[in-house]
């Protein structure tokens, strides 16, 4: 089941079955991009017909966001509930680690990737991380983590790039690197790694994680301007 968003299918699932989801794309062998969708990003792709085409020809959408669950809502599609990158990327380690699958780590600023694999590693101790890098590289250094990825044969790539870089980034090689699941995370490694803090369980339930990340970094202020603009937008299209 999805539910259309200004012209996106999310997909209608729960933290359990995107992992159902995710658990069939590795055992098929086949490459996927799963991308966890935010209100953000969904607005920006409406004046960007390459991100939206992205966004639609991903296999998974997941409800990133309380923007994309109020719009299901109020659209008269609702979803079950968020999945958000960082919560979905932490309960598939727990899979993985279960499951013996191998998982490759690409993004952040140098140094981040290793300190979210320590930390993984801590509380996941058989987890397979057959690879690291950060997301700073030049041409000749984006070729080599290609081959490298090739060599490692992940099942899982997670892409901390931030959106939508991830997005173009992981779309562009997915064919070529044929990893079962390839993922955009944002800034999920820095947050793992202890350089950034996350809002607090009472602010996450209460859905207002977008305000303390403001809070943490205004100069995000720009960019969350494009949530009343969404809410607009939903609202015409709910009248439509």
């Amino acid at each position: 089941m999805k539910s259309n968003i200004l012209g996106v299918k999310v997909d209608a699932v729960n933290m359990d079955g995107a992992l159902s989801k995710i658990e069939q794309y590795i055992l098929s062998g086949r490459p996927h991009h799963v991308i966890t969708l935010n209100a953000e990003i969904l607005y920006t792709a409406q004046d960007d017909p390459a991100l939206l085409e992205i966004i639609n020809s991903a296999h998974l959408i997941t409800p990133d966001g309380a923007g994309i669950v109020w719009a299901a809502k109020h659209l008269g599609q609702p979803v079950p509930e968020r999945v958000t990158g960082i919560d979905l990327m932490l309960h598939l380690m727990y899979r993985a680690e279960e499951r013996g699958w191998r998982v490759f780590l690409y993004g952040a600023a140098p140094g981040v990737a290793e300190e979210a694999a320590a930390k993984l590693m801590e509380k996941h101790p058989e987890l397979k991380i057959v690879g690291i890098s950060h997301g700073y590289l030049d041409d000749e250094g984006e070729v080599k983590l290609r081959q490298e990825v090739r060599d490692a044969e992940p099942h899982v790539l997670l892409a901390a790039l931030g959106a939508p870089k991830q997005e173009y980034w992981i779309q562009e090689h997915l064919g070529a690197l044929s990893v079962p699941v390839n993922m955009g995370v944002g800034g999920s490694f820095d947050v793992i790694a202890g350089r950034v803090r996350r809002a607090p369980l009472w602010m996450q339930r209460a859905r207002l994680e977008w305000l303390y990340r403001l809070i943490q970094e205004p100069k995000r202020y720009k960019r969350m301007l494009n949530l009343p603009k969404f809410m607009l937008a939903v609202y015409k299209e709910g009248k439509s």
